[in-house]
């Protein structure tokens, strides 16, 4: 749905789109001859593509937030391999050596909500997006159709997040954590989890816990196999990320710009790592290695047990909102989203973590990127190593089967040599054993 603008707010963004252009005049007379684009900068940058310009952000040069809303839309594409039909997988040699490139091919594009998105989550099947406009939109990536739209909700739905392919849970402003059964899309439990706006939850792997925080300065363990809160603990402020390590023994809360990291056991702090800016959002590469991103352009890699820094790049050029990270066939790839429109991949070698990961590939979607998840075509993927599997299975059954004639082939050829020598020995024995004969025939006729 898109709203009229008056006649003053037309007014008003034509006047402000004019400073900009007068401000970027500026900016370009100001800059003078400096050199510009991958000629300028020598041969070797004409293997890179260059970097992205642009004007520095200026504090209400841009159209109003109304306004903006109006342009955002839901940007959903899949990772192909060059060459092949295999859906966000690719097998990739390490920075020295040979690495495939990727790319992005718009697969499903659709106006999700009437306001800004503000959550989204992924299984095998479905991809679900929060908003704004306190509804979730279902949509199923099988048939590439809009699957329907839950209505629990009386806020802006600020979490999503799936367990295995059977539930999803949901988390909004209103205070409610609701559990949907993912076959028939019905609300089995709405629970008044905070007093406050609910800032993000996190489900544990083995599915019987889930974490949660909010604004009312509490964190919150919730008991899903019989749905009931389990343990309260108070913060000092309030948390607006929790996550789960992959291996469930240990979680971090992110309050402003500190992650405080867990364990589970003791549920007491084991160690804190801070930023110099507000972190936006962050992912477990392994149990005890962390992705931070925050208001900056610069992605940090942190080892959860020293608290130290292993590495950091910087990944875009405005600040990142947000970061997701999959491993397919040993090869660890960071997806990242940032305000400036552009959705990166980055190659991570975990032997060489200290290195600077590889950008394997970087799209422009031209709009305000506010959240991201990565979906798996499980089904082609599964088709896939099914006929790698039976190739396979037939190549190592020729090569038995070559074996086995070799095999044959050999103890035929030795029988046969057997043979011919025991066939070369037999008259000589013969003659020997005449000639033995003879002797004792005249040593009896002599005696």
């Amino acid at each position: 749905m898109v709203e009229k603008l008056s006649f003053s707010s037309k007014r008003a963004v034509q006047a402000q789109f004019i400073a900009i252009l007068q401000l970027k005049k500026m900016w370009e007379k100001a800059a003078g001859s400096a050199p510009r684009g991958a000629a300028a900068r020598g041969p070797a940058a004409r293997s890179c593509p260059p970097r992205r310009g642009g004007l520095p952000r200026v504090p209400g040069s841009g159209p109003p937030r109304r306004c903006r809303r109006l342009f955002r839309r839901l940007f959903s594409g899949k990772l192909r391999e060059k060459g092949s039909t295999r859906d966000a997988t690719l097998s990739c040699g390490s920075r020295k050596g040979p690495c495939q490139s990727w790319t992005v091919v718009p697969d499903f594009t659709h106006h999700a909500h009437s306001a800004s998105l503000s959550a989204v989550a992924v299984n095998n099947r479905y991809v679900v997006t929060g908003s704004r406009d306190e509804t979730i939109q279902i949509y199923d990536m099988k048939k590439k159709i809009e699957h329907g739209a839950l209505l629990q909700h009386n806020g802006t739905v600020t979490c999503l997040e799936f367990y295995s392919t059977a539930h999803l849970l949901s988390g909004a402003e209103d205070g409610l954590i609701c559990i949907w059964n993912t076959k028939r899309w019905e609300c089995l439990k709405s629970i008044k989890a905070h007093k406050g706006h609910v800032t993000s939850l996190s489900i544990h792997p083995s599915g019987k816990l889930a974490l949660s925080v909010g604004t009312d300065k509490t964190l919150r363990t919730w008991n899903l196999v019989e749905g009931r809160s389990a343990f309260i603990k108070n913060l000092k402020q309030n948390a607006h990320i929790i996550k789960w390590s992959p291996s469930g023994e240990k979680y971090v809360t992110v309050i402003t710009n500190k992650v405080d990291v867990y364990k589970l056991d003791t549920a007491l702090i084991t160690g804190t790592i801070t930023t110099e800016k507000r972190i936006s959002s962050l992912t477990f590469i392994t149990d005890s290695i962390l992705a931070i991103a925050g208001d900056d352009e610069v992605i940090r890699l942190y080892n959860c047990d020293s608290q130290k820094c292993l590495c950091e790049f910087k990944a875009h050029e405005n600040r990142i909102k947000d970061i997701y990270s999959f491993e397919r066939e040993g090869q660890h790839v960071i997806v990242t989203a940032s305000s400036d429109g552009y959705i990166k991949m980055w190659n991570l070698d975990l032997n060489k973590n200290k290195d600077v990961p590889s950008l394997l590939c970087e799209v422009n979607t031209k709009a305000r990127l506010t959240c991201l998840a990565v979906w798996f075509d499980q089904a082609s993927e599964i088709k896939e190593n099914s006929d790698k599997a039976a190739t396979s299975s037939q190549a190592n059954e020729d090569e038995k089967s070559s074996i086995v004639r070799k095999k044959k082939v050999c103890w035929t050829d030795k029988n046969d040599k057997t043979a011919k020598r025991d066939r070369k020995i037999t008259p000589e024995k013969q003659k020997l054993e005449t000639l033995l004969q003879k002797k004792k025939k005249k040593l009896k006729s002599s005696e």
